[in-house]
C-alpha cells in the first residue's frame, strides 16, 4: 500500500511540476491557462488520491470519513477548475487581450 501512496504522490509532483514549466515556457495568455487548468487538475487528482488512501492506512470511521472528504475535494476541483479557466479566458478575451501568433516577440 506505502508503494502506491509513493507512486501517487511522485506522479501528483511529477504533473504539477509539468504545469509549472508549462506556465513558465509558453508565450502567452492564453496558451499558460492550457497547462495550468489540465495538469494542476491531473496533479490534484493523483496527489490527493495518495494522501486519501495513506489516510486508510489505520481504518477506523474517522479515517474513512476523512477520505472521503478528500476525494470530495478533488470532485469539486474537478468542477470548479475547468469553470475558473474558462471564466478567466472569457475575461482575457473581454479585456482586448489578443492571442499570441508566431511573429511576435515573447513578453
Amino acid at each position: 500500500m506505502d508503494i502506491i501512496v509513493v507512486l501517487l504522490l511522485f506522479a501528483g509532483l511529477f504533473f504539477f511540476t509539468g504545469g509549472a514549466l508549462g506556465i513558465l515556457r509558453f508565450p502567452d495568455f492564453y496558451s499558460r491557462l492550457h497547462p495550468a487548468g489540465k495538469l494542476d487538475t491531473l496533479g490534484l487528482l493523483l496527489s490527493l488520491t495518495g494522501l486519501a488512501l495513506y489516510n486508510l492506512h489505520h481504518f477506523s470511521v474517522g479515517a474513512l470519513l476523512t477520505s472521503l472528504k478528500i476525494i470530495l475535494i478533488v470532485v469539486f476541483v474537478f468542477l470548479a477548475s475547468p469553470t475558473a479557466t474558462h471564466a478567466i479566458v472569457d475575461a482575457g478575451i473581454r479585456a482586448g487581450l489578443a492571442p499570441w501568433t508566431k511573429g511576435e516577440e515573447r513578453r
